[in-house]
């Protein structure tokens, strides 16, 4: 899941400072992680430890509540009741990226991804968004063509991934529905032609660039097999040692490049 984490944090000095620069730094003073890294650990510690997503998802998002969470999430994290909201946001596809690494079937993938989603985002949209991402992630880990990943969710899901960045980017705006950013996110992949050029894609796409960095950086690690070195020593010097500490037990549990 470094993948997601590196977009995130790379993503995160400009997801209200779009730039559609390409050779912008991958890392600067003001990157840091954000809401996305904090909740995909959750996810990751809720399948190592066999925790309950609502109650862990809560308490991570307690324990980080300066991370950038939208308004009806931080709602959540007032409640003592842990009701899902209905929810369509790209939270539930941001947070899935480990659930990816973790099953061995997609159709186990797919009813971990569901699980990891309702607990907040238990409108159709919302755990569509993470279905889709985690099987996306799932078939680019088992070394299915982008031509299958882009054919399988379209006939899946119903995710119109025909438009070209080009066509995308004129018109694209801040959108943090899964059905106005998921697609957007794999698409960004499909395009891509290693790891750092999907990540530098997916943030010059403008829009919520962190969300959409950390969804196809998740894809696209797992397609291009791993994260590159320099990148992941970076993302490193980012995280705080709680969140290192699953993020290190999880890859070397699933052995994840």
């Amino acid at each position: 899941m470094l993948g997601a984490v590196a977009g995130d944090i790379i993503g995160s000095v400009y997801e209200f400072n779009n730039t559609q620069q390409s050779d912008f730094e991958l890392f600067t003073p003001r990157s840091t992680f954000t809401d996305d890294t904090v909740l995909t650990v959750a996810v990751a510690d809720c399948i190592l430890h066999g925790k309950d997503y609502a109650r862990t998802i809560w308490e991570y998002g307690n324990r980080y509540p300066d991370a950038g969470y939208g308004t009806r999430f931080l709602h959540w994290l007032s409640s003592k009741d842990l009701k899902p909201y209905n929810s369509f946001g790209n939270g539930s596809a941001m947070r899935v990226s480990p659930v990816s690494f973790a099953f061995g079937t997609l159709e186990d993938t797919l009813a971990e991804a569901r699980r990891s989603a309702e607990v907040t985002h238990n409108h159709p949209e919302g755990i569509k968004g993470a279905q889709s991402v985690a099987a996306a992630i799932f078939l680019a880990r088992r070394g299915e063509s982008k031509q299958r990943i882009r054919s399988y969710i379209t006939s899946t899901f119903g995710y119109d991934l025909s438009r070209t960045l080009d066509e995308i980017r004129p018109t694209y705006t801040f959108d943090e529905t899964c059905q106005g950013s998921v697609p957007e996110a794999i698409t960004v992949f499909l395009e891509s032609s290693d790891f750092e050029d999907a990540i530098r894609k997916a943030v010059t796409l403008s829009g919520d660039s962190d969300t959409i960095a950390c969804i196809t950086g998740g894809i696209a690690q797992a397609f291009y097999g791993g994260v590159p070195k320099h990148i992941v020593a970076e993302v490193r010097k980012h995280l705080d040692p709680p969140l290192l500490a699953v993020i290190d037990e999880f890859n070397l549990k699933y052995l994840v490049a």
